[in-house]
């Protein structure tokens, strides 16, 4: 583990120069690991296992779509692919993968199957954060780790693929067995990670749940919106609405600040640009923090937390989920948005 200073604060690190794959096939050499859930992050997690030379199985509902889909993807059903409760029961590692709300309802299958010494993994820290609400209390005698790739799982996957890694935030809750470091990091890099950062369950679900309500998903869309709509409401043309929006910012910028940096996508701008960012940046920081911190607090006291438990639990919850998807999805700007994709030069 290396010691790194991240603008003035020293964090523990583990990259892949200092625990290689084959130290990670070494240390779990004796385990099976079961991936719960052929979902979000299933899919990336197990392929690339598998691929990295470690013994994976897969549990997941026959009969569902992502069991047809694990069948495509190789897994072979009674050699390779499972009910749940086989996999749980043969796996040394369960890698609990499920959404938060299918981990609650299947949490007593999984549980009476955590013998001592096995691992139980995540890849969020939400059950076991707001275990009170979600009854997901595992034994004392497993250990209970996380390996949470920044990214989703089909990311994780492409990056892999592409030589790359997504990199990683890793935290043990519980070491029964004196082998959860080696076992966290070890899966940490059979999954593909770039390099571990080590956190805590909570502070991952914190920062977790604020970064997707805030600039990775919901404050994106809403300030989008925003801009979109005033250039919209003063005459602009969708196209022009969207380009000035969107399309600049995900084809030109985002890139630029990606590789070296805000500053240097900064100093790479026009004059114009430049003053009129910098003068702006600080009216918009002032008007968004207080809605963060808000953000944060409700994410801290379990709030939101409920909220998903008690939406995600509700019968017709995919039904309505699905008709606010569409709506978003049927919104003008991103319809002009599928034109626009369209009319980009790789598209032609």
């Amino acid at each position: 583990m290396a010691v790194i200073n991240f603008g003035g604060v020293d964090e523990n690190v583990v990259t892949r120069d200092e625990f290689p794959l084959e130290k990670a096939r070494e240390v779990l050499k004796d385990e099976t690991i079961a991936v719960i859930g052929y979902g979000v992050q299933g899919p990336g997690q197990s392929l690339n296992l598998r691929d990295n030379g470690f013994k994976v199985i897969v549990g997941q509902r026959k009969g569902s779509k992502s069991w047809d889909k694990a069948v495509n993807d190789g897994w072979v059903p009674g050699e390779t692919l499972f009910e749940i409760e086989e996999a749980a029961q043969r796996g040394t590692i369960i890698e609990y993968l499920l959404s938060d709300a299918a981990q609650i309802e299947v949490w007593p299958t999984i549980k009476k199957h955590l013998t001592p010494g096995k691992a139980l993994y995540f890849s969020h820290g939400f059950g076991i954060t707001y275990k009170e609400r979600t009854g997901i209390v595992p034994p004392a005698d497993v250990d209970v780790i996380m390996v949470a790739p920044k990214g989703s799982g089909t990311s994780l996957r492409t990056m892999f693929l592409q030589g790359r890694g997504l990199n990683s935030s890793y935290a043990i809750f519980q070491d029964a067995t004196g082998k959860a470091h080696d076992r966290v990091i070890a899966l940490g890099v059979g999954v593909g990670s770039g390099y571990l950062f080590e956190t805590t369950f909570k502070r991952e679900v914190y920062s977790d749940l604020t970064g997707e309500r805030g600039t990775l998903m919901g404050a994106i869309q809403g300030l989008l919106l925003a801009q979109y709509e005033t250039l919209r409401e003063h005459g602009h043309t969708p196209s022009e609405a969207f380009n000035e929006t969107v399309e600049e910012l995900t084809q030109s910028l985002m890139p630029l600040f990606a590789a070296k940096g805000m500053d240097w996508m900064y100093a790479n701008c026009s004059t114009t640009a430049q003053r009129g960012a910098l003068d702006w940046m600080g009216p918009f920081h002032d008007a968004a923090k207080p809605v963060f911190e808000k953000l944060y607090n409700e994410v801290a006291c379990g709030n939101e937390a409920q909220r998903s438990i008690d939406t995600n639990s509700q019968p017709d919850y995919r039904e309505k989920l699905n008709a606010e998807l569409k709506a978003l999805r049927d919104s003008e700007m991103w319809r002009t948005g599928e034109v626009v994709r369209k009319l980009r030069p790789e598209n032609n």
